[in-house]
């Protein structure tokens, strides 16, 4: 018998980012110094309460059984109790609530748990790529909206034909975004709740970044909003917020069914987070709410206000994000994403990931992420500026 890659398997994700590893590992095979600015994991550790809770969890004879798929009750009302801290949002940790091995876990399984192959899903474009592997792996057609600059990069709901409307079963939605780094306000959840309503969608909130905000901006819940739970899932990370990407952790909180479809999905499929990481990540919860500890964002906010400013410094006028840890540049005229990116890395060393690794849309894009210290983050501007001026580019 010979095996071949199922055809699913062939639209999990984008060939670009096999491409940008094969790039980054040319680079250094010519010796070059090479600046990772590509995949955006954090480069710090937790907080020392966080690890030491970790150890101290990890030493612990109890933690070794299997934890339940949906996280210990323990967690839940930490991640409640944070959540009400944070957003004033009131949730159930037993109904509307569910732990998992970090957001991307739920949003690549969601759709398998609501959906039925032949479904139709609305999505981001660009957009991060788990959601289209979720659907892929599910059987559900995607129907991508264009966000654009001219827009703000929000969604224009009247741009969606009304058969679509109709048929699809989820709007995902991505605020403060990846790899956009884009922002919503309250008057934009408004609307995407009366539109869900009105056709009965569920919105899939990916909330991932909402604590990496910057210049004093403090992204929402939508479950601020009245009714939203009616309407609405949203998904959180630990990884970005507070360090733990390696800890693989989130949660999922809101619309019930929704929440709880999940939960009986990932029974058969995982027996849950290690309970350790679950005691570290309630430690992350209580540092944050009693305000001990440097927050991530101020670290992202510093570097991002450095970089950008040196970027502009070098001919390349990017616009400085409200939030994420991620820059989103307009290359210059005459270059493909692929082109410029794998040129930059092939001649600098530098890594960034080109845009439309996230969507047709993101053609004419690259992402880079603020993932290095600021001595690196100067090379790095260093050098691209060289190379801006050896091509005779400016944007």
């Amino acid at each position: 018998m010979i095996v071949r890659p199922s055809e699913r398997l062939g639209k999990l994700g984008s060939s670009i980012f096999s491409e940008v590893a094969a790039w980054k590992a040319e680079a250094a095979a010519e010796g070059l110094d090479v600046i990772d600015l590509g995949i955006g994991s954090p480069d710090k550790p937790p907080a020392l309460a966080v690890r030491q809770a970790l150890a101290d969890a990890a030493m612990s004879e109890e933690m070794y059984g299997y934890p339940s798929s949906e996280g210990s009750l323990a967690f839940r009302q930490a991640a409640t109790d944070w959540l009400r801290h944070r957003f004033g949002v009131e949730v159930d940790p037993v109904s509307e609530t569910t732990v998992l091995m970090g957001s991307q876990d739920g949003l690549g399984h969601l759709a398998l748990a609501i959906t039925n192959p032949g479904d139709v899903a609305i999505l981001p474009d660009p957009g991060y790529p788990i959601y289209g592997a979720g659907l892929a792996v599910a059987g559900v057609e995607p129907y991508p909206v264009p966000l654009r600059e001219a827009n703000d990069y929000l969604f224009d709901f009247s741009s969606i034909p009304e058969d679509v409307a109709r048929r699809a079963k989820l709007i995902v939605v991505n605020y403060p975004s990846n790899p956009l780094s884009a922002v919503a306000d309250r008057s934009f959840y408004e609307s995407l709740i009366s539109f869900a309503k009105q056709y009965g969608i569920l919105i899939v909130h990916d909330a991932a970044y909402s604590e990496l905000a910057f210049d004093g901006y403090r992204p929402i819940s939508i479950l601020e909003l009245p009714g939203a739970k009616d309407v609405a899932i949203e998904f959180h990370s630990l990884s970005k917020s507070f360090n733990m990407a390696g800890c693989r952790i989130g949660f999922a909180v809101g619309h019930a069914p929704a929440v709880q479809a999940l939960r009986a999905l990932k029974a058969n499929l995982d027996y849950g987070v290690f309970l350790a990481a679950q005691e570290a990540g309630m430690r992350a919860f209580a540092e944050d709410v009693s305000n001990e500890g440097t927050k991530a964002a101020a670290v992202y906010e510093a570097r991002r206000d450095m970089f950008v400013e040196a970027l502009r410094e070098a001919g390349w006028r990017v616009s400085k994000p409200k939030a994420t840890m991620f820059i989103w540049a307009r290359i210059p005229e005459g270059w493909t994403s692929r082109q410029i990116s794998r040129e930059i890395c092939r001649k600098t060393g530098v890594v960034m990931v080109p845009g439309n690794a996230f969507g047709v849309e993101g053609e004419g894009y690259v992402r880079i992420a603020l993932v290095q210290e600021e001595g690196r983050l100067l090379e790095a501007a260093r050098r691209i500026g060289n190379f801006f001026r050896e091509h005779g580019l400016t944007v």
